[in-house]
């Protein structure tokens, strides 16, 4: 009867390899799986960067009103 080589160890070794790394990606898989549906943090799956935004025209973030800039210009062009 023949003897396997070094070969055929090799080649079942790395299959071992292959399927213990399948198990460990299959674990944590469903480890990330479990820990998506637990984090229920957001409520209604709004986004935190537009959740205070409404539509239609907004605030000047500077405080200044479109009337306030014109009588300023106004005064300028009266000084000069």
């Amino acid at each position: 009867m023949a003897t396997r080589g070094p070969l055929g160890r090799a080649k079942r070794e790395r299959e071992r390899a292959r399927v213990e790394k399948q198990k460990q990606k299959a674990a944590r898989r469903e480890e990330a799986k479990v820990r998506r549906g637990q984090g229920g943090s957001q409520g209604g799956g709004a986004d935190p960067d537009i959740a205070g935004i409404v539509p239609g025209p907004q605030a000047n973030p500077w405080g200044d009103s479109p009337e306030a800039a014109e009588e300023t210009e106004d005064q300028d062009e009266g000084k000069a």
